[in-house]
């Protein structure tokens, strides 16, 4: 590992000192005309000891980035890590911490509401048949069931 700090904001965080499940502001990007992006790290899982099933991430995926804008309108993307152990979560001119777990509780809770995954078809997904309700909602159960634990990043 280099000692020289990388692009990537996140490849600069020590994955083995994290501790899962977390929410934690990873960066705030000022744009020309001075709206501020805050990304938010929602971490599901373990990094290196576990994570999500595709299907369920995907699902979880739809859910969330439908039914977050729902709670706020500040909401500009939620997306999936590549490996696959949580969320990134970016809000526009949008920096109150609480509120954003707010946000991530109530959508969770609406998760767990919902009888069908959003844009689960083959004109609206690139890959439709790789989906699980079921899994979503038990991604979502388990990371609500720790919502105590959300704001301590480190062990």
């Amino acid at each position: 590992m280099s000692d020289k700090p990388m692009n990537v904001e996140s490849f600069n965080l020590d994955h083995t000192k994290v501790k899962a499940p977390y929410v934690r502001l990873a960066g705030i990007k000022t744009g020309i005309h001075g709206d501020n992006i805050h990304k938010y790290d929602m971490r599901i899982c373990q990094p290196n000891q576990g994570h999500m099933e595709m299907p369920a991430l995907h699902s979880l995926e739809h859910l969330m980035a439908e039914l977050s804008r729902n709670h706020s309108d500040k909401v500009v993307d939620i997306s999936p890590m590549g490996c696959q152990t949580g969320f990134y979560i970016a809000m526009i001119n949008h920096d109150d911490y609480d509120d954003v777990l707010d946000l991530i509780e109530g959508t969770l809770k609406d998760v767990l509401a919902a009888d069908e995954v959003p844009a689960c078809n083959e004109t609206q997904c690139g890959w439709a048949a790789s989906h699980s309700l079921n899994g979503a909602k038990t991604l979502a159960r388990e990371f609500l069931a720790k919502r105590d634990e959300w704001n301590q990043v480190f062990a």
